[in-house]
């Protein structure tokens, strides 16, 4: 299409439109299910931009504490951002109190630093996991201006609306008849979310190459990967 740019006869002095646009989505697809003495939270590792895979080995959980792992995806240089300023925060946190920020101090904490930011809010999906107090396993999701809600289990990202229904299926018993909800398993936590990934991986260009869940108990943090498909 011809622009003003192209007949400079017909040029008026005025206010000129100009597009700004500073996001730019990275993809990649968080899942993360909770359970009465753990919590499970896996990402994949692609790290892309349209029909463009930048790297095939992103890891997106970033370990908080020895209870608490933020999974963020979208815009990439948002996600480095914020989970700088977390983890600064934490640290001002541990410096001053001498010890570690609980999972919920850390969910409300990242709820008001976005919501600092509502006008110009991070571009990015951010699923909390970890352990609270009692160590209940606890999983916290976000929308872009800091709102927090605490779940059982949450999936966000690009593959977010392939991969909920899955989980609503699998850990809520949703539309299921004749069945006893009962407590989920760890082993049950994992497996589901490696077949949720594997399921998006089909349909979703952005999530794919391999996946990487860290398991949370009282005992530690453990770390599992799992390879996906590469095309």
């Amino acid at each position: 299409m011809l622009g003003i740019e192209n007949f400079p006869e017909y040029e008026v002095p005025g206010a000129r439109k100009v597009n700004f646009y500073p996001y730019e989505s990275n993809g990649g697809s968080v899942v993360a299910i909770a359970g009465d003495d753990f919590a499970v939270i896996g990402a994949d590792t692609r790290l892309s931009s349209g029909y463009s895979i930048h790297t095939r080995t992103q890891n997106k959980l970033f370990r908080l504490s020895d209870k608490t792992v933020l999974a963020s995806t979208g815009c990439w240089c948002d996600t480095l951002a914020l989970t700088s300023l977390v983890k600064v925060r934490m640290q001002m946190y541990k410096d001053q109190h001498q010890k570690s920020m609980s999972t919920p101090a850390v969910a409300q904490m990242l709820s008001i630093l976005m919501y600092n930011r509502r006008f110009f809010p991070y571009y990015v999906s951010n699923v909390l996991a970890g352990l609270d107090q009692n160590g209940k396993g606890v999983v916290y999701s976000y929308d872009p201006i800091g709102h927090c809600e605490m779940t059982t289990y949450r999936a966000g990202g690009s593959a977010g609306p392939l991969l909920q229904p899955v989980l609503d299926n699998q850990i809520g018993l949703k539309n299921m008849l004749n069945v006893d909800p009962e407590p989920v398993k760890m082993e049950k936590a994992v497996s589901i979310i490696k077949d949720t990934f594997i399921s998006a991986t089909e349909r979703d260009i952005y999530t794919g190459d391999s996946v990487i869940i860290n398991i949370i108990t009282k005992d530690g943090i453990k770390e599992e990967t799992l390879q996906l498909r590469k095309d």
